[in-house]
């Protein structure tokens, strides 16, 4: 009984631990919105509900609102990803976590508006705001697999990619490249440096 305790005690202490520290490396960052008279000082409710998740969609306890705006989407006479003898207009819509992170960088939905809050502070300005035309920024939510290097020829085989580098779903997000948490404090919320193109030439090899 003692023992249980004892673990139980020491997984706790972690998980406060983990907790109080891990804002601490969003803390400054640019998605450290805790000085704002919107946010009561917190961190993480502009993005994230501890219980109830306002908008239901099940992942990451998603509590911003999420925009409904319709897209034009990447076009490249290069762009494999729909599959052999496809149109080269990208036919997935941003989707899963690209889809959270569009729901402030689209420039439609106020920064504030989450959970119960009324949206009053604006919106992203300057080069943050990417609009809903998406037909000119990297395409995001399509199958990156073995399959699509080999078709592409100068795309490196997802499963030998560094493990900062990250798909979800099988797919590359927005976030495959953006760190959102800023986990590894590199300038502009990057996984990894793009210093000499660094980042891009981690998946193309060009």
């Amino acid at each position: 009984m003692k023992k249980r305790l004892l673990v139980a005690s020491l997984a706790l202490i972690g998980g406060v631990s983990i907790c109080s520290t891990a804002p601490a490396v969003i803390t400054g960052s640019k998605h450290d919105f805790s000085g704002t008279s919107w946010t009561n000082g917190q961190i993480c409710v502009p993005c994230h509900a501890p219980h109830n998740n306002k908008n239901d969609i099940g992942e990451l306890l998603w509590n911003h609102t999420l925009s409904t705006a319709t897209y034009d989407l990447y076009s490249s006479p290069t762009f494999d990803a729909n599959g052999a003898g496809a149109a080269n207009t990208l036919t997935f819509n941003p989707a899963g976590v690209s889809k959270f992170c569009l729901s402030c960088h689209d420039g439609t939905v106020a920064k504030d508006a989450y959970g119960s809050h009324t949206a009053s502070a604006g919106y992203i300005t300057g080069s943050s705001n990417l609009g809903s035309n998406l037909s000119h920024d990297h395409p995001v939510s399509f199958p990156y697999d073995t399959a699509l290097a080999t078709t592409d020829g100068f795309l490196t085989d997802p499963a030998v990619l560094p493990t900062n580098f990250r798909l979800f779903d099988g797919k590359m997000e927005c976030a495959s490249c953006h760190d959102v948490h800023n986990k590894y404090t590199i300038p502009g919320l990057l996984v990894a440096s793009n210093a000499g193109s660094g980042l891009c030439l981690t998946c193309h090899k060009k």
